[in-house]
């Protein structure tokens, strides 16, 4: 699916509301504003709202429609007041003056996407989150029609398991493992496409006989256990969903990025070790919290860890240990968290899930909590 989308309206920071829950429609909005290909409803709603996600809220105060996530180019939106003065949002559809009298224009466009898929399609046509069961039930390489470690384009390659015929595939690397940070469990392991291919002959695993394919394009090296997955599996989502709050408690922490930076902002795309065994599903919004530096006081005063003094350390360790609560006669003073930035949920496997960054205040790092605030 191809939509020219504006990436860059993304890395525009978002100001907070005071309070999440009131909605305060922005003193420039426009009053009428007519719906351009190109635009996503994540752009749109932050000409109206401070707060983005907030959209569906404005949209359920107006009965005249019955699905808020499909909107058109050439839909005009107008906007308004309920009868308890509550902000609205009316639609108008597109309408071409004829004189003497007017033409309504039938939509036949797609709607428009609700984020720019042009930051989130590469991650999703490249990078799996696979788990250990998909990991055994699927066909792998087990060797070149060359003797070599690394295959690339041309080459035929052996698979253990049973292929459609001329059917096209893709090459994954396992190369990483999605950890819970608390646990310690594998989540998920990462799966990344490292090249294509189509199959010559099917094989028969019950006779003993491999399956060949021949490498039409590899992006990079490709070796013995990598595995195969129809090029069409996994790669399809959806553009078009709703941004909404859950309707219950969520706590998790960000465990990975595309990038693999040890500091990122907005448009990053994150791991999250919260997956549908938690509930979440595509469009759901979170807070990013960060916790602020932990404090000991010590015989010098108040100083933070990094700039205390071993015995100020081990004093500190000791009172975790015992789990020893902050007071006048505790050195350890664990501070509270602070809302850093927000992100929405776009793709959700069973226990983990990938989210955007949709912004930032300031830089957030891997292990930073997400949940409702």
């Amino acid at each position: 699916m191809k939509h020219p989308f504006t990436a860059l309206i993304m890395a525009i920071c978002i100001t907070f509301p005071t309070l999440a829950d009131e909605l305060s429609v922005k003193e420039d909005a426009p009053t009428r504003y007519v719906v351009k290909e190109g635009d996503t409803l994540w752009d749109i709603s932050k000409l109206y709202l401070s707060s983005p996600w907030q959209w569906q809220t404005l949209w359920k105060q107006n009965p005249q429609l019955g699905d808020p996530n499909l909107i058109y180019p050439g839909d005009v939106l107008v906007l308004g007041h309920d009868a308890q003065g509550k902000p609205m949002i009316t639609l108008a559809k597109g309408v071409k003056k004829l004189s003497p009298t007017a033409r309504v224009v039938v939509q036949k466009s797609t709607a428009i996407p609700t984020l720019p898929a042009a930051l989130i399609e590469p991650l999703l046509a490249f990078e799996q989150a696979l788990s250990e069961d998909d990991l055994t039930d699927l066909p792998f390489i087990l060797g070149a029609n060359h003797n070599v470690k690394l295959a690339t384009q041309g080459h035929l390659l052996y698979i253990k398991g049973d292929l459609e015929q001329y059917a096209h595939y893709g090459i994954y690397s396992v190369e990483d493992r999605y950890i819970d940070p608390d646990s310690q469990k594998t989540l998920a392991y990462e799966a990344n496409l490292v090249g294509t291919a189509r199959v010559l002959d099917m094989g028969n695993t019950a006779q003993g006989k491999p399956a060949t394919v021949k490498v039409e394009t590899a992006k990079r090296e490709i070796k013995p256990n990598d595995i195969l997955m129809p090029i069409s599996q996994g790669q399809s989502f959806s553009v078009q969903f709703s941004m909404l709050r859950p309707s219950h408690p969520v706590e998790g922490e960000i465990i990975s990025s595309d990038n693999k930076l040890r500091e990122f902002g907005a448009t990053t795309v994150v791991v999250l070790n919260l997956g549908r065994q938690h509930n979440v599903q595509e469009g759901h919004i979170l807070d990013i919290s960060k916790r602020s530096p932990k404090v000991i006081e010590g015989s010098k005063g108040p100083r933070y860890v990094e700039d205390a003094s071993r015995l100020e350390k081990l004093s500190s360790s000791i009172g975790e240990l015992f789990s020893t609560s902050s007071s006048k006669n505790n050195a350890v003073w664990n501070m509270p968290e602070e809302k850093i930035g927000e992100l929405m949920i776009f793709k959700v496997y069973d226990k983990v899930s990938y989210a955007l960054v949709t912004s930032a205040l300031q830089p957030i790092r891997i292990g930073d909590s997400v949940s409702i605030n």
